[in-house]
Parts: C-alpha cells; structure tokens; sequence
C-alpha cells in the first residue's frame, strides 16, 4: 500500500506539472468552475441546529469524516475519542441513520469515510422526537448525486505525525434514469503514538503513584459500501445500503511506575502491554421512502441489521524492582453484537392551517455477547485461570414511538410540540457466579420549541429538551480488565439510565449574529469512580446522586467578505457549572464552581489570486470538563490547509498542517472518595499532511430545493 501511494503520488506530481501551462489558458473556464462553489453560508445557525455546509470546500481535501467533525462549531472531541457538543456527550447520526459505534471504534469507522463525500454536518443541540433518546445530535449527511452517467474520485494522502500514515479512497457513482449506485472505499495504514504521565493520590496513606506510558497503535483498516437506489416512480423510492468495515490493529505499551508513601519511594515496576485484535462490522439496511412534494407527504420505512465482531489477545507483562520474577496475565476475548431494527417515519401537513404532523416509531433488537478468558503466567508458560473468565451476555429490546407537531402563525411565529415514549426490557448475565439482572422502564420524553421573528433581522427561538442517557451495553460489563497505567477497570451491572433537562434561548440578529444562552441540569449522573479492592485499584462507572447545573453563554457570527470569497466562521461561549451539590453529596473534594471560555474559529478563501488556490483554516480552544474530571488547562487546537485546483483535469492537490505550533495536551484531574487521579495525554496529531485527488466525470451538483434536499437526504434511520 505504501508503495501504491508513492507510485500515485509522483505519477499525479508529474501530470499536474503537464497542466499547469494548459490550464493557466482556460482562466475563463476555471472561474466558472469556482462560481459553482459554496452557494450556501459555510455555517447556518438555525432554531435547532447548526449546520456546516462542508460541500465543495477546501478543507474536506486531505480529510476524513473524523476530521471534519472535530473542526465543526460547537463540537470538540475528548482524551477518550467521545464526541461532545457544547461540552456534552452526543448521538451520532449518518444520513439520519444512528451509528451502532461509539468512542474509539466510532472514530475509526468515521476515518474510513473520505470528506469528500460530506455535504453537511448538522449539530443538533434541541432535537426533536424523531431521534432517540440522548441530548444533542450530530448529523452526517452524505452527497447524493443524480446527474447522468459515471462520476468519482481517487484521493491518496500522505500524513507525517510522528510516524508516516498513509491513506486512500474512491467514490463511484452511476446515475442511468430511474437507478442510482453509488461505491465507496478506502484503505488506511496508520502509526500513532501518545504518551502518558499519571500522578494518583490516595487519601488514606499519603500514598503517591506515577506512572509514564508510551502507546504506539497500529491499524489497517479497509472499508467499503454501496448504496442502490431505484425510482419506481416519481413518488415512490426504494433502495438496499451495505456497509463493511475492518480493523486490523496492533498495540504496544510500555509503562514505568512508582510508588511513594510521604514522599519516601517505596518500589517501582515496568509494565508491557501487547495487543493484536480483528474487527469487522457488517451494515445493512432496506429502505422505502414515498414522497409527494406537491402534498409535502412522506412515508420512510426502514429494514436493517448490523453485525460486530471483535477477536483479540492482550498480554500483560509486570516486573517490579526488587523481584526478578515478572507477573504476567493475558486476556482471550471474542466479541459479537448483532442489531436488527425497523423504523417507519410519517410526515404530511395537518389541515389547512398550515401545520404539520409527524409521527414514527422504531423496533430495536440488540443481542451482545462478550467472552474473556484469562490466563496467568506461571514459569513462563500461560496458565488457563477459571476463576477468573467470564462470559458476559446484553440483550434488550427498546420499542419507541413519537409525534412531532408544528405550525407557524401570522407568518411569525413558528412552534413545534413534540413527545416521545420508550420502553425498554433488557437482560443481562455473567457466567461465574451466575449473576442476572432483568429491568424494564418506559420514559416519556418531551419538547418544545417557539421562535418569534420581530423583523427580517431580529428573531429570538426558545427550546425545551428532556433527556435519557442509558448506559452502554460495556459500560455493564464486570469483567475485571488491567490497564497499561498499573490500574484496573471493570463495568457495573447495577448502573441506571440518567435524566436530563435543557432550556435554551436564541438570539439571531441580521441572520449573521446569534446569541444562545443554555440551562441545564441534572438530579443523577454516571462518570468513573476508582475503588481498591485486594490491593488493586479499579476504575469504574458509577451512579452518582447529587444536583449538577450548568449555564452557557454563546455569541457565534458568519460572515462572507471580499465578494464572498473571504467566508469566517467565528464563535466563543463562557460556560459555568455549579458542581457544590454534587460535590457535597458524593464527598468528592472537587471545585463547586467552575467557569471557562471556550471558542473556535473556521476561515475559507476561496479562489486566490484567480488561480484556483483555496485556504482554509481552523483555530479551536477547549477545556474538557466532564463529571468529577476537571480539566487542568486549555487546549489548543489548529489546522491550516492550501489546495489547488486544476479544473481542466479534475486534480486537486492540498497540503495540511495540523497543530504545528503546540502539540494538543490533555491534562485533567478525577476526583472520587479515595484520591485524586491525575492524567496529561500528548496526542499524535499533529504534522502534515500532502494529498492529491483525481475526479473523474461530470462534478456538477444540482441545486436542490429544501424539500427535494429532505427526499434525498435519507437513508436509513
């Protein structure tokens, strides 16, 4: 693969100095090629959501979907790979398809999915009954192309971060009268590197560990999919998606610890980790979708299953000074979770007042089974350990439906009432001790949503959300698993969903400045907690009762400069968190109040010079706060991109650089009732980045109405 990419490379180097002189003669026709670009606002703020139209810019070349998320306003990514908006957990969404993935495995299918194929990414911070139950949203929506013929790309990017990482990808699509299909791959073989520097204080005994760890992941994962499309008539769709993804990943960690009681050293160990595993996710989905744009009627109806499967061995290897015997322990696990699922949603005006009425429901089936089967080692030899394997089982079914109800009146005022019930029965088990829990819960979960337009140039747009987080299916999971730090973690059988409530209020003013303040809180949450236990200390999530409230203030402003080629995308939010009853309830001794800004920046120049040179940029401040963790610092996040554009031979050749003046550094301080835990996390991204995309076809996108935007924005749910 490597040598593929350097091969393409210099074969793409070569023809683009071939063009160069061809192209400087067709300035007439590369000027027209540019006034097809960015018809929309790079970023829109409406009453729900901000969307960031990402189609057709500079910053989707040398990209993949996962970058394009973090550099989205309002979003920010943690030390653990969860997406956040507005500093909170979210549910991510493909082409309004929720993802089976979360976290690091979310991140890794989100990489396989080349920028190139991005329209949009929509946040959605008060969303409606249509989605499920969690508190904000993000949205992915993937280009639909419908002009006649064979149109694609090939895209090769060569990264350097502190290893060299390569990856490439291409799109197909096929558009012959009624049918649609489109193909999309990529292969991708990355070296990442991350250190670790660890301070835990325990309350006790004054005792003091630190450890240092130096992480090196390797992975290749090839991906593809096809969607097909078939136009029975002018009204009626229907269409089979499926997806394949595989990681192939290696892991090795070494860490040094050591232990002091009053400041006196007491011992030190090394630790290796080696880690090898295969992942393979298997998407399907069938869908059917009615759509009568003269009665604004639609009928969407979806089918599908998702399978996932992880097969891996770790190898643990401990030798502390003052022993020349090392401890050793080696964990066998496979891994399989399996979703089925039918959605149906219904949209069609309500009389002729001018409302409209949507309502939908959704089946969901998941049934996860993970094995881990420990072994010791003794005299060098691994020893199989039966008292200390598990097999672990989840299955719940949550069955959901929702209406969604709104109107605008006297052309001003626009409303949206909207109510979702749940109801869910899950069941899970471990194998030693035969240990079972089997729960059922129904939530009724409502929101509201009114905006006022005073004038053409002053709005205001107030919100309502009542959430549920439930626990994910490992978060559950007792299986005692040790850690490159010298630490141990676990999940919990007895952990409960959390409510959550949101009000917000929204400011638009000239349809370029927005001001949003936002009130949540909460009576229960679940972050991680350590315990010590046999003389090992365990990580663990954990219910915690206590109030939490938070407040946040946001001023966002778009603009479009310089005949609209200069396009800025500023924002900067102030957040408080009221922590005291939370704190006082738990006996954690956290701060009761904590404040920081927060903000971000994304900046576009298009056609520079007339010479088809686009810039991008992206410039973000961030603290990660989350439960009992604070975060010690801010980071600082950048990326600046140059692309050149030769539309005569459809080439594009882009060179990045990422995070080159400070290398993001995570330092944050978790609190629970025996200690302090302190984590600083040097991430790998940073460098840069050379990619070179080849088009081939006719690249012109038809402008599409809002409602026709709607129709094919589908997929499944």
């Amino acid at each position: 693969m490597k040598l593929f990419l350097t091969l393409g490379g210099s074969l793409l180097s070569t023809f683009i100095v071939a063009q160069t002189q061809k192209d400087t003669l067709n300035k007439q026709k590369e000027i027209e090629g540019v006034t097809l670009v960015a018809k929309k606002p790079t970023v829109e703020s409406k009453a729900d959501r901000t969307v960031f139209n990402v189609a057709n810019s500079s910053i989707l070349a040398g990209n993949t979907t996962w970058d394009i998320v973090k550099m989205s306003p309002l979003v920010s990514v943690d030390n653990n790979d969860v997406i956040k908006a507005e500093g909170e957990s979210v549910t991510v969404y493909i082409n309004d398809r929720k993802s089976v993935f979360t976290g690091k495995e979310l991140k890794e299918y989100l990489k396989t999915i080349p920028a190139d194929n991005l329209l949009k990414i929509e946040v959605i911070t008060s969303p409606s009954s249509r989605y499920e139950a969690t508190g904000a949203v993000i949205n992915i929506v993937l280009k639909k192309r419908d002009d006649e013929g064979i149109k694609g790309s090939i895209s090769l990017t060569n990264t350097q971060n502190t290893k060299n990482n390569q990856y490439g990808s291409f799109n197909l699509n096929y558009h012959k009268k009624s049918f649609t299909q489109t193909f999309t791959g990529s292969y991708s073989d990355n070296t990442f590197i991350t250190k670790n520097s660890a301070r835990n204080t325990y309350y006790k005994n004054n005792l003091v560990t630190t450890i240092d760890t130096e992480n090196t992941y390797k992975n290749r994962n090839p991906s593809v999919s096809s969607t097909s499309e078939f136009e029975l008539d002018n009204k009626n769709n229907i269409g089979l998606v499926l997806e394949y993804y595989q990681g192939d990943g290696n892991a090795f960690s070494n860490a040094a610890g050591a232990n002091y009681l009053n400041n006196v050293f007491q011992n030190s160990y090394v630790q290796d980790q080696n880690s090898s595993s295969l992942t393979r996710n298997l998407g399907t989905n069938i869908f059917y979708k009615y759509y009568d744009k003269e009665k604004n009627k639609i009928l969407d109806i979806n089918l599908g299953s998702n399978y996932n499967s992880n097969d891996g061995v770790t190898d643990f290897i401990k030798t502390f000074n003052n022993s020349v015997i090392p401890e050793g322990s080696r964990i066998d696990n496979y891994n399989q979770n399996r979703n089925y699922y039918l959605k149906v949603d219904y949209t069609t005006p309500l009389g002729k007042n001018g409302g409209n009425l949507e309502v939908g429901g959704k089946a969901n089936f998941n049934n996860n089974v993970v094995p881990n089967t420990y072994f010791n080692l003794s005299n060098g030899d691994w020893v199989f350990d039966d008292t200390r394997s598990n097999n672990f089982h989840y299955s719940d079914n949550i069955n959901s439906v929702y209406a969604n109800y709104s109107k605008t009146f006297f052309k001003k005022f626009e409303t949206r009432i909207g109510l979702r019930y749940e109801y869910i029965r899950f069941k899970i088990r471990q194998d030693v001790g035969n240990i079972e829990r089997t729960d059922s819960y129904g939530t009724l979960l409502p929101n509201l949503l009114l905006k006022y337009s005073f004038s053409n140039n002053y709005d205001l747009t107030l919100t309502y959300n009542h959430s549920l987080w439930r626990p994910w299916y490992a978060e559950f999971n007792p299986f005692l698993m040790p850690n490159n730090d010298g630490l141990y973690s676990r999940g919990n059988m007895d952990l409960l969903p959390n409510p959550n409530d949101r009000v917000a209020l929204k400011l638009g003013l000239f349809k370029k400045y927005f001001i949003s303040a936002r009130y949540m809180f909460t009576d229960q949450d679940y972050w991680n907690t350590f315990v010590e236990e046999d003389g090992k200390t365990i990580s663990m999530p954990a219910n915690f009762k206590g109030k939490v409230e938070k407040f946040y203030l946001f001023a966002n402003t778009n603009q479009n400069l310089m005949k609209n080629k200069l396009n800025i995308n500023f924002g900067i939010g102030w957040y408080y968190i009221d922590n005291s009853d939370f704190n006082t309830r738990n006996n954690l001794s956290s701060q009761n109040f904590i404040n920081y800004f927060s903000g971000s920046t994304n900046l576009s120049y298009t056609n520079l010079f007339n010479k088809n040179i686009n810039l991008g940029a992206w410039f973000s401040v961030d603290n990660q706060n989350s439960g009992n963790s604070i975060a010690n610092k801010a980071n600082f996040f950048h990326n600046i991109s140059v692309t050149k554009i030769f539309p005569a031979s459809q080439i594009e050749t882009s060179l990045q650089l990422m995070n080159i003046f400070k290398r993001p550094n995570m330092n944050t301080t978790t609190y629970s009732q025996i200690g302090t835990f302190q984590n600083s996390n040097r991430w790998d991204w940073y460098g840069f980045s050379l990619t070179f995309v080849k088009r081939f076809g006719n690249q012109k996108v038809k402008e599409n109405t809002k409602t026709d935007t709607e129709k094919n924005e589908g997929g499944g749910k």
